[in-house]
């Protein structure tokens, strides 16, 4: 298996995990790329019309996009059930990893604002509503947080665990464990997770 992959994409560390967590970080070439919002990779897009990370070609040169269609495939292929649990379970993590997605999305478009677009069209507002979006996640989180596993992760922690690394990575400024401490003590334990240590974002 190959990996279209950026080292800072939160998208993409969910991905990598989730190989940690199912033995098959060994069996995936990580290909690097240069995602874009604006300026399309041909090498991703070659497989992806989306020109999106993460992209994982298979064997037979089929691909698989995104990040929620690659980890219950590494899953399903490890023949693991933790990630993606039976039954009621399966819907609460589910749901959760939407919020750690949703909150990742609105964090992306808040960051794209200031990196992507020239400072003459800037839109504050636009900027500020997704911020609104990531601090409403966040209060959920909060909500949750002492239902949330510290270990043996489903793919709603994990998503969740990834959310607030990028916050940390990307807008420390937010501070956003002043406001939700319950929350800042499970992911004190969970980012201590060798496969959490193993994916921390970095610049190329």
């Amino acid at each position: 298996m190959k990996l279209l992959y950026a080292p800072t994409s939160p998208f993409v560390r969910k991905v990598m995990i989730c190989a940690h967590l199912t033995g098959q970080a060994g069996r995936i070439e990580w290909l690097p790329s240069a995602a874009h919002p604006v300026n399309r990779d041909a090498r991703i897009a070659a497989h992806n019309p989306l020109a999106k990370v993460p992209t994982l070609i298979l064997p037979d040169g089929r691909a698989l996009y995104d990040s929620r269609v690659i980890c219950e495939y590494l899953a399903d292929a490890a023949g693991d059930t933790q990630l993606f649990p039976a039954g009621a379970a399966r819907w609460l993590a589910l749901t959760r990893q939407a919020l750690g997605d949703g909150l990742l999305d609105a964090a992306l478009l808040a960051r794209y604002e200031h990196t992507a677009r020239p400072a003459e069209i800037q839109w504050p507002q636009w900027r500020e509503a997704q911020l609104v979006k990531v601090r409403a996640c966040l209060d959920e989180i909060e909500a949750q947080a002492d239902e949330l596993p510290q270990a043996d992760p489903d793919i709603g922690s994990l998503t969740i665990g990834c959310a607030l690394g990028y916050l940390d990575f990307r807008f420390p400024e937010l501070d956003w464990r002043a406001a939700h401490p319950r929350a800042a003590a499970w992911f004190a334990v969970f980012n201590q997770m060798p496969a959490m240590q193993a994916t921390l974002p970095h610049e190329a």
